[in-house]
């Protein structure tokens, strides 16, 4: 999988992520239960990992916006990480995790190797500062009401932070009530922020507010995306949210992918990604 490319890099546990080669960050919406998260983090490693894909697990210990204020959380940050911290240590896999206060940011980054910061708080001047100056990756959401090259200026408060380590990702922009729409053409834009980019494609399909007190979506239409992200050839990750039930999950089931689903979808990716490669190189990159 790996490509020689000029693109940029994350560093993750000492690794690279990006440079040409495609990554996944890829989980549950929310931590549910400890079993739940090894068994969707394991099958997740065994599908990536033979495929040769870097692998990022997320899951968040708390999900602040919520549609109504009866929507379920998750189990909090000390009992989330806990979970998330066994799954690091039994799997080897980098985690990520949202947070939304300057003061989780601290105790998330003795275990999450990312940070993320929610779409909806990506322009809070004190999250950012505080995400970034715990030292760890920061992967930044762009909001759902920014143009792509405001994301310059989001940026710039983690860099001007002491933090070069970040990563900005696409997950569709408002488009009238409860609906998003994805402009391929930005993903380009978001590439001048000089950090790599990733694809959100679930959270992409998503409709706010679609079920009244809750947010709809349709999860069919998340591998065309997927693939359309990728043939642009500006993406240098994806991101999805699994499950092997997406209909029982307290959170976003109506837009995760099925876990029994994952593997052909991901590979449909990785064809596109794949001839994307010849022709760069004007062969056979396989």
């Amino acid at each position: 999988m790996s490509q020689s490319s000029t693109r940029p890099c994350a560093e993750i546990q000492g690794k690279q992520f990006g440079g040409g080669q495609l990554f996944l960050i890829a989980g549950p919406c929310v931590v549910e239960t400890r079993k739940l998260a090894l068994e969707i983090a394991g099958r997740l490693k065994e599908i990536a990992g033979e495929r040769g894909v870097p692998l990022i697990f997320k899951a968040s210990f708390d999900k602040a916006n919520r549609s109504s204020i009866g929507s379920k959380r998750g189990p909090g940050m000390q009992a989330g990480l806990e979970v998330l911290a066994e799954v690091r240590e039994v799997l080897g896999l980098p985690i990520l995790t949202d947070v939304h206060l300057p003061d989780q940011c601290g105790p998330a980054a003795e275990i999450a190797d990312v940070l993320q910061i929610p779409a909806f708080l990506c322009r809070q001047t004190d999250l950012l500062i505080a995400a970034a100056e715990t030292g760890r990756c920061v992967n930044v959401k762009k909001g759902q009401f920014l143009a792509p090259r405001d994301m310059a200026n989001v940026v710039k408060k983690c860099t001007e932070s002491g933090n070069n380590n970040i990563i900005v990702t696409e997950r569709g922009t408002s488009f009238g009530y409860g609906q998003l729409v994805v402009d391929m053409t930005g993903l380009a834009v978001l590439s001048e922020c000089g950090h790599p980019v990733v694809f959100d494609a679930t959270h992409s399909v998503q409709e706010p507010g679609g079920r009244g007190d809750k947010s709809g979506g349709d999860r069919r239409k998340v591998p065309g995306l997927a693939r359309a992200a990728v043939a642009t050839g500006e993406v240098d990750g994806l991101f999805f949210e699994v499950h092997p039930d997406p209909d029982s999950s307290p959170s976003d089931g109506p837009n995760m992918v099925r876990l029994d689903q994952f593997e052909s979808i991901l590979d449909g990716i990785l064809a596109v990604h794949n001839s994307l490669q010849d022709l760069k190189s004007g062969g056979s990159s396989r």
